[in-house]
């Protein structure tokens, strides 16, 4: 492989396009990964981007009330758990899923969505969701008319 920068395509000088829409994937329900997809979201949505989230496979279960209860860190780090929640607690950040799910909604900019065939898998319905979830979606309608037509896609 060469090392020669030639190689690549100059780089654009031009300034890049307002980020208007933003569509993120979740497939992970451990909270400490659960953080970072939903930090873009908040970090977006606040400002104004429309977000659109889709939760796929076990996060589908975090959007209901039982999936948020039992949503623990990833094992590999399950002893700093305490470590990472005084950290929350001294930034202000929520310490709940339930807390950052709602946090959230309040942008009034970022739409939660439960996958249709994760949902299918694991038993959640639109009566168990919680009440800031958008509802359930089929993934290939999000991938059609959310995520192609979105500025920018994240997959977690």
């Amino acid at each position: 492989m060469s090392s020669n920068t030639s190689d690549f395509p100059p780089a654009s000088n031009s300034a890049p396009g307002p980020l208007e829409r933003l569509a993120i994937v979740i497939r992970d329900d451990a909270f400490d990964r659960l953080l970072t997809p939903l930090t873009f979201a908040w970090e977006m949505g606040r400002t104004g981007v429309q977000v659109d989230v889709l939760f796929v496979l076990w996060a589908v279960r975090v959007l209901t009330r039982d999936g948020a209860r039992e949503c623990k860190m990833d094992p590999r780090y399950a002893d700093r758990a305490a470590w990472l929640r005084q950290r929350l607690e001294r930034d202000g950040d929520p310490l709940e899923i339930t807390d950052f799910l709602s946090l959230l909604k309040s942008t009034g900019h970022v739409r939660l969505h439960g996958c249709r065939l994760a949902a299918m898998t694991f038993d959640v319905t639109e009566e168990t969701l919680l009440p800031e979830a958008d509802g359930i979606i089929d993934p290939g309608e999000f991938l059609r008319t959310i995520a192609m037509q979105a500025d920018h896609c994240q997959y977690f």
